[in-house]
């Protein structure tokens, strides 16, 4: 009798034991989601961007906040002019205290007069407008020029461009 009420008192304490551990996981639950998201922002009633996505995750309700679109976004981007740049990955996630977004995967940016940058990860710091990686890319210009290597930044325009070590072939046209 004593050993059977010391198994089934033991067996009870470690069902307990379980339950506590459960009770002290904290859940990860997203406070928003979205399916095929279509969103424009706009500024004095110019469109400035288009942000479309099949998927958005909003973890807003934690200490450090996040929206993450597991599914990849794409991103039209319009200047002063009208000129779109579009950018393209497999995922994306953007943090709301750094206004920093993480773009991974078949990462694309093609600009309207035919410039394109290719990687596998790319930053993009919305305060400064300003993207950056450590990874290797690849830049195509409008005349068939190109540079890759490990690790670039530039601005959103592409007027400013600083990389690490590069190579490539630049095509000038003599007049």
């Amino acid at each position: 009798m004593v050993t059977i009420s010391i198994v089934t008192m033991f067996f009870s304490c470690e069902s307990d034991i379980q339950k506590v551990k459960k009770l002290s996981e904290t859940s990860f639950i997203p406070t928003g989601e979205a399916d095929s998201l279509n969103l424009k922002y706009t500024d004095s009633g110019k469109i400035k961007s288009i942000l479309v996505s099949q998927k958005m995750l909003d973890y807003s309700n934690i200490k450090n906040p996040f929206t993450e679109f597991p599914k990849g976004i794409k991103v039209t981007m319009y200047d002063n002019a009208g000129q779109t740049t579009t950018i393209v990955s497999d995922y994306a996630i953007s943090y709301k205290k750094t206004d920093i977004i993480d773009l991974q995967g078949n990462v694309t940016i093609t600009s309207h007069d035919g410039k394109k940058l290719e990687t596998s990860q790319l930053y993009f710091d919305q305060k400064n407008e300003w993207f950056f990686t450590e990874k290797h890319f690849k830049y195509t210009d409008e005349k068939g020029g190109f540079l890759q290597g490990p690790g670039v930044d530039f601005s959103k325009d592409f007027k400013i461009f600083n990389m690490q070590k590069s190579s490539g072939q630049v095509m000038s046209i003599e007049k």
